[in-house]
């Protein structure tokens, strides 16, 4: 089986056995202990610091691909077993599953030595009265993997039925079939440049002196597509503030708002902060950003990239987005609501997304989001502009929650920024929003909707 998406084929480790046991302490916790897959890599390799590039590629990959793929690899590991796969000892089975992914999705890794490897870690594990079990199993797997190519969406693209479904509710089929390859496909870290700190090309000179490729998205030359580096906390054009992670379609949220110098923004739900940044970026040091969020753990996230990045126009507060501040009462010029959402946008790279969202709680979301919405519309001054924006691709959370403010609510939709119709041209610009949807647009799926105050 090749992959559809193309994140197969990775170069194997020189240490095998040490990459995967790492590999398999992440997917434990992620798939035995409800961990999330993005902050135990993360851990994991802050941990392994010393390990070589190579080897913490692979281990990105098995664990990212073991996810990604989970479904499909299920399907085939209840193919291969006379026992049910929720029997197994959950180490065990997440060696199982990491090893079924190697065989089926990373062609330079041989078979037998995928094999030879579970069959190690089994043993490591003080389970070695199963090596026998581990190695016939997954010797039936590589003998019978021509057998495993599906055709249905939900396993070819290991996809919960429900979402494919939804999804073709909602959009034509063709759309849906692109979004769920885009999804598959390995894409660089991207990083928006904070121009007003650096011009484009010296950023992009720093980055080359340190051996690390930048090309400029498709959708925004400021925004640079990185590979070749280590870690990103060691660039010096990210130590000096130069640059923030954020994909090309969160960075499109404040270039909608379009801000005038001398701006009021609020933002109402901020952390991490990368919105909020950028409008400050755009101020070039003028007027004010103010950034909120719940919990102080998640302002304590702001104030660490304020910082780093040092704009002295932005300013932190801790405060519950449902409750009304009568202080901030009409006036912000420009109030940005990026919300809580289902975050099916994003599951390229967060790929456990999918396994933990349920149609319950996209409507809890739902609710959630026109409650806050009820609150933060009433900081915009008359004239002013509020900016709805989410992670996803679900038309309930994003088109009918647009139909709903205009409906409900004293503003009429919001114009966008000429460059916007040269760079998507979506028709529905006109009307004020935009749907991004991945494998269709070169970036996240994300929706903007801009609305504008009545005078």
């Amino acid at each position: 089986m090749t992959d559809a998406g193309g994140k197969g084929g990775k170069r194997s480790s020189q240490k095998p056995t040490k990459t995967r046991e790492i590999v398999l302490d992440v997917l434990l916790e992620v798939l035995e202990r409800d961990g999330f897959v993005h902050d135990c890599l993360r851990q994991a390799l802050e941990k392994y610091q010393y390990l070589e590039k190579p080897d913490r590629a692979l281990i990105t990959r098995m664990a990212e691909g073991t996810v990604e793929y989970l479904l499909t690899i299920d399907q085939t590991l209840r193919a291969c077993l006379n026992t049910r796969l929720e029997k197994l000892k959950p180490v065990i089975r997440t060696i199982l599953r990491m090893s079924v992914y190697q065989i089926l999705w990373m062609d330079r890794v041989p078979d037998s030595a995928v094999c030879n490897e579970a069959v190690k870690l089994a043993a490591g594990r003080s389970l070695g009265g199963l090596k026998g079990f581990v190695n016939g199993v997954l010797r039936s797997v590589a003998r019978r993997k021509e057998e495993f190519v599906y055709l249905d969406w939900p396993l070819k693209y290991s996809m919960p039925s429900w979402i494919v479904e939804l999804w073709k509710e909602q959009y034509p089929d063709e759309i849906v079939e692109k979004m769920l390859k885009g999804f598959l496909i390995q894409r660089p870290v991207t990083v928006r440049c904070n121009l007003s700190l650096a011009s484009l090309e010296k950023i992009q000179e720093s980055l080359e002196l340190q051996g690390v490729r930048a090309a400029s998205s498709s959708l925004l030359p400021e925004v640079l597509l990185l590979e070749g580096y280590d870690y990103l906390e060691r660039l010096k054009a990210f130590q000096k503030g130069w640059i923030q992670v954020q994909d090309p379609a969160s960075a499109l949220v404040a270039l909608a708002a379009a801000p005038a110098a001398g701006s009021e923004v609020l933002e109402v739900c901020g952390a991490p902060g990368g919105k909020s940044f950028h409008m400050a970026d755009l101020l070039k040091g003028t007027g004010r950003v103010t950034v909120r969020d719940l919990t102080e753990e998640k302002i304590g996230l702001v104030r660490a990239g304020i910082a780093r990045v040092g704009f002295t126009n932005i300013q932190t507060q801790v405060w519950d987005a449902l409750a009304l501040d009568e202080s901030w009462v009409e006036k912000a010029d420009i109030v940005i609501a990026d919300l809580p959402c289902s975050g099916l946008g994003v599951i390229g790279k967060k790929p456990d997304i999918k396994y933990r969202i349920t149609r319950e709680k996209m409507e809890s979301l739902a609710a959630l989001q026109r409650k806050i919405l009820a609150v933060a519309s009433q900081y915009v001054k008359p004239g002013g502009k509020l900016v709805y924006s989410t992670c996803t691709v679900n038309v309930r959370e994003n088109q009918d929650q647009r139909t709903w403010f205009l409906e409900n609510f004293p503003f009429v939709p919001g114009e966008f920024p000429e460059m916007f119709g040269e760079r998507i041209g979506e028709e529905s610009l006109r009307d004020g929003y935009v749907q991004l949807l991945p494998g269709v647009h070169d970036c996240d799926g994300f929706f903007i909707g801009v609305f504008r105050k009545r005078l």
